[in-house]
């Protein structure tokens, strides 16, 4: 889609561009870090990193955050840009502006290489949103508990390692899941549906996708 390459992402509804300001808030306030937006079409693909591994063979996951939105007009653009800089353009915007310029500062992330399948998916059940918030409570308290005041990064990565790359229940789904999903604001009264592509777990909710990539290792 090079031909389609566009220095902004005009959406359908201003509501997408409120969606988006609630995503990339949700994202920063768990890390301070990037989002890749990428263009298909009239479709606006975000993506954020929740969890990753930082050391060689750390069992943390690669946890990934989706949302997508409409867009007005087709676009192949795919950056991936500061949080903190997509904030301040969207702050910028009136409520019923549906544009947003792309910002100029590309910044290379290394989940970004990582992505999951785009088809070869198998629906592996549901899994009800009290059950994900209830393991991402109680995981996050463990955490907690586990880290000291002032905890070097070894510490940090061991505990999160241990605790969100443990497994949730048969399917194998890592509880890091359910931290993303409650972190990101895709939780509800109803439930996910799972679905597995090798390495790969996917739970999607009308609010938002969790892209899962079990295993140890950098990405």
């Amino acid at each position: 889609m090079s031909d389609l390459l566009t220095s902004s992402f005009r959406f359908a509804d201003p509501r997408d561009l409120a969606d988006l300001k609630t995503f990339a808030t949700r994202a920063k306030a768990i890390d301070d870090g990037a989002i890749r937006l990428q263009g298909a079409g009239t479709v606006l693909a975000a993506y954020v990193c929740v969890l990753r591994p930082r050391l060689l063979g750390e069992s943390t996951p690669t946890i990934l955050g989706l949302r997508t939105m409409a867009l007005a007009q087709p676009s192949g653009t795919d950056v991936t840009v500061p949080l903190a800089a997509v904030l301040d353009r969207i702050a910028r915007a009136g409520a019923d502006d549906v544009e947003l310029p792309v910002p100029p500062s590309i910044v290379t992330e290394s989940w970004t290489g990582v992505s999951a399948p785009r088809g070869g998916w198998e629906h592996a059940g549901t899994v009800a949103d009290a059950f994900l918030r209830s393991a991402a409570e109680a995981g996050m308290a463990e955490v907690a508990e586990i880290v000291p005041d002032k905890p070097g990064t070894l510490i940090v990565n061991n505990a999160r390692a241990a605790v969100w790359g443990r497994k949730l229940d048969d399917s194998g789904l890592p509880a890091g899941a359910a931290f993303a999903a409650l972190a990101l604001g895709f939780l509800g009264d109803g439930e996910q549906e799972l679905y597995r592509s090798g390495r790969w777990f996917r739970l999607t909710g009308p609010r938002g996708h969790v892209l899962v990539r079990s295993g140890s290792g950098l990405p």
